[in-house]
């Protein structure tokens, strides 16, 4: 063979390349390395996210089930088993896509924990790029060995025009429906909280012999003047660096109702957006001994109201301490 003829070859190769698959794969791949390169605020990356859980694996997964197009009526065939259509048409297709992304995305989100890269996002949109790429190569190859009167090609004028001359079935007006839903579910579920605003996590912990942080061990009873070690944890996840103030108070209740309230202490705070603040804290109850009172951790947004309690708190949590006798 010529080296005229191995050129033309190769190029025959490239030039039967499905274009819809490489385009395919390239967005997957870009849309890891925008997932991967920006910020949790950054709306690119929400954007490059969305094709990528909701379209592409499902594409390339559905080019390597059916190579082929849907076979029109004008085409005959020699037997009635070759009358039946071997392949989907676009419509089919597309709403496919659409229902096996969503059917793959969990499936890697089950995977992934037991995995030793873990369940972040980074492994996530990694996981989805390489599915996503190993499927699209599987129906490239499928696809170049179907026959070209059998083959499904991506021509959009044509396809255009054929959809203008056909006649809309009730299972197409169905599909297009449903994609309609799912893309409007997902962009509510996903737009609309990061247009509302974050959320800040508070939350309570007490240190083992070992020195490791649980939560909810707090003792039941203590004597009077012991002093409670606290570990007041604040997660920060609302798209921007917080000012926060946490009042400590210890309060009596009688009948689910606070009589009377003291506060033990309060200290300031600043949290980048995405991190952990975690303040070691040392609570003395002042309640005489036999009285059972509740301490209250109280989180606000820059400065707390003059009378601080439970109901006007951005973020509280809490635990029984029992005053013995000694």
């Amino acid at each position: 063979m010529s080296h005229r003829a191995r050129t033309w070859l190769r190029f025959g190769i490239v030039r039967r390349y499905p274009f819809d698959l490489a385009a395919v794969s390239v967005g997957a791949v870009v849309a890891y390395l925008l997932v991967t390169r920006f910020g949790t605020e950054s709306e690119l990356r929400l954007f490059a996210m969305v094709p990528l859980v909701l379209f592409l694996p499902g594409y390339a997964f559905v080019s390597t089930l059916f190579p082929t197009d849907k076979r029109r009526a004008n085409r005959t065939a020699a037997t009635a088993a070759e009358a039946r259509p071997r392949g989907i048409d676009v419509t089919e297709r597309m709403g496919l896509a659409f229902v096996l992304s969503l059917a793959i995305a969990p499936v890697i989100v089950l995977v992934l924990p037991v995995t030793d890269w873990g369940l972040t996002a980074a492994s996530i949109t990694a996981a989805l790029a390489l599915v996503t790429v190993v499927f699209a190569q599987l129906g490239v190859v499928r696809r170049v060995r179907t026959p070209d009167t059998e083959r499904f090609t991506v021509a959009p004028i044509r396809s255009l025009g054929r959809l203008r001359s056909a006649n809309v079935t009730l299972s197409s007006v169905v599909l297009v429906i449903a994609i309609g839903a799912a893309v409007s579910a997902l962009f509510i579920g996903v737009l609309l909280p990061v247009s509302a605003g974050g959320y800040t996590e508070l939350a309570l912990y007490s240190e083992t012999e070992d020195g490791e942080l649980v939560a909810g061990e707090f003792p039941s009873e203590v004597a009077p003047g012991t002093s409670i070690p606290v570990t007041v944890a604040i997660e920060n996840h609302e798209r921007a660096q917080q000012d926060y103030t946490v009042v400590i108070q210890e309060q009596t209740l009688e009948d689910d109702a606070v009589v009377e309230r003291a506060e033990l202490q309060r200290f300031n705070t600043t949290v980048a957006d995405g991190a952990t603040a975690r303040n070691e804290r040392s609570v003395t109850p002042t309640a005489g001994a036999g009285e059972t009172v509740r301490i209250s951790v109280l989180l606000y947004h820059d400065e707390p109201p003059a009378t601080p309690t439970n109901e006007n708190a951005a973020e509280e949590t809490h635990f029984w301490v029992n005053v013995t006798e000694g």
